[in-house]
């Protein structure tokens, strides 16, 4: 497999530049402090499920920091996403890994109950999940045609172009609502960049604090991901939303502009989060802040029709 290139002394001068020291970037990665100080010396190397919060950590590129000579096989695809072999028995509701240990080093392919899962807990499509999953039998195939993660194939229903480029990256064709939990985790996530998304455990701790009680857990909410399971409490939902930096309406709401609006305003916030990660002088420009005060201040005027009235219904 085409293992991404580890320079211990790199990352060390990537530390050093962000002003870090290694109990901070242990902390990060959710390893010892002895554990960073090997990897920098050389005496050892992160495992590859490491090295996306590794650069997420040290606020740099994954692709940058950690370069991949050729194209991903399944096991790259599965460290690229940030789990060890073992998370996979959340994600596909197995027994064990073995399917997918064995999809992995070229001995049988994934049943097809499994792709789907696997593809949505990657970020990647179905297609992209088998290709790879090819290269790991040792057919070297290019990247298919760029698709929605975790969706078929089948070309989706024509929709106006002023919908179209404003919809999410995921989700069923107008006029198929509700769309699922597991769509929307799916789309929210697809707006982070491969090396930035969270994993299911570091997204359950994230809600449970934001929430202030143990209502997630990593189990559930890889189910939830991989659409395992199809329902939650709705304090879960709530804390999952918090995690996901959207409204605790976002899982309850079934309008689509919901999901435009909440997906536009998650890229405005990693768009500072990247601006901040690369330490711009001066911080964010003047002229972009009164844009965005003048944008607000216009849907502060917008007049918007009266909630219907409740219902009188049981």
């Amino acid at each position: 497999m085409p293992a991404r290139r580890f320079d211990g002394r790199r990352v060390r001068a990537v530390r050093r530049a962000a002003e870090l020291v290694q109990c901070q970037v242990a902390q990060a990665v959710g390893v010892r402090d002895t554990a960073v100080a090997s990897w920098e010396t050389g005496h050892s190397a992160p495992p590859p499920e490491k090295l996306p919060a590794l650069a997420r950590a040290l606020g740099a590129e994954l692709d940058e920091l950690f370069p991949r000579d050729g194209l991903p096989d399944l096991a790259d695809l599965r460290a690229d996403a940030g789990y060890a072999q073992r998370d996979t028995k959340a994600i596909t509701k197995t027994k064990s890994t073995g399917a997918v240990a064995n999809a992995e080093r070229g001995r049988r392919r994934l049943a097809d109950a499994l792709v789907q899962p696997l593809a949505a807990a990657y970020g990647v499509s179905v297609e992209a999940l088998l290709t790879a999953q090819e290269r790991s039998f040792g057919h070297e195939l290019p990247e298919p045609p760029s698709r929605p993660a975790a969706e078929p194939a089948a070309e989706p229903a024509a929709e106006p172009a002023t919908e179209s480029a404003a919809e999410p990256t995921t989700g069923p064709a107008a006029g198929q609502e509700p769309r699922t939990i597991a769509e929307k985790i799916a789309g929210l996530l697809r707006l982070s960049k491969p090396d930035a998304r969270p994993t299911h455990a570091e997204l359950a701790a994230r809600g449970n604090e934001r929430f202030g009680q143990p209502v997630l857990s990593e189990r559930l909410v890889a189910e939830l991901h991989s659409g395992a399971v199809t329902e939650a409490p709705p304090e879960a939902l709530k804390a999952l939303a918090l995690a996901l930096d959207a409204p605790e309406l976002f899982f309850s709401s079934h309008d689509r502009e919901v999901d435009r609006i909440v997906s536009g305003i998650r890229l405005v916030k990693d768009g500072f989060t990247g601006m901040a990660a690369r330490g711009r002088d001066g911080g964010v420009p003047a002229e972009l802040m009164d844009y965005i005060s003048e944008m607000f201040q216009e849907i502060r005027r917008t007049e918007l029709p009266d909630p219907p009235p409740p219902s009188d219904r049981p």
